[in-house]
């Protein structure tokens, strides 16, 4: 059996600890629900956007694949196995710069991370992971697992188990510039 859903670009709830305005395209059921942007300086305005693009892979010429984005816009149906791609884009609006930008995203439920799919678009993060509902993050996330022989060993977490994506931005964001950052999620 083949099930889709049915996803809309819709809107983000976003967190701040100073003010950030928001413009986000409708993007719901497979969106992350929240978008977490910290910034401990207050008065400061960063403006942050998140879009999804779906990939689509072709076969061309030789044999080859060749793979390209089509961006998610309103009402989109996606298929157990697509594979998307979610952009947040952090625009300072402000007349300074804006230090220690943080940006948080949740993995939709109804979808998989996809490892080592995280980047970032002209600026540099360290990007830290949670697989316990955002309380806690690190670079590597590991869990204990017990062995046939009964024996207990500590593994990287299966990509299942990711839950939350955060990225804090080394380099200050200067005004009227902007940080971006992307990953990835297979639908289930």
């Amino acid at each position: 059996m083949k099930r889709s859903f049915l996803i809309g670009l819709g809107a983000v709830a976003l967190l701040a600890s100073g003010p950030v305005s928001t413009q986000l395209p409708a993007i719901a059921n497979l969106l992350p629900q929240t978008a977490i942007a910290q910034n401990p300086q207050a008065k400061r305005q960063v403006q942050l956007n998140l879009t999804a693009a779906k990939k689509v892979v072709q076969q061309a010429e030789g044999g080859k694949q060749q793979v390209s984005w089509q961006p998610l816009q309103g009402k989109v149906t996606v298929n157990p196995g697509d594979v998307i791609r979610y952009t947040v884009t952090g625009q300072n609006n402000g007349d300074r710069a804006v230090k220690n930008l943080v940006v948080t995203q949740p993995i939709p439920k109804q979808t998989v991370y996809v490892l080592n799919s995280v980047n970032t678009v002209n600026n540099t993060a360290t990007v830290t992971y949670s697989i316990d509902n955002g309380k806690t993050f690190v670079a590597k996330p590991t869990v204990k697992v017990k062995l046939t022989d009964g024996k207990v060993v500590t593994q990287p977490a299966p990509a299942e188990a990711y839950t939350h994506v955060r990225w804090k931005f080394v380099q200050a964001i200067n005004p009227k510039a902007a940080a971006a950052a992307a990953y990835q999620v297979r639908v289930r």
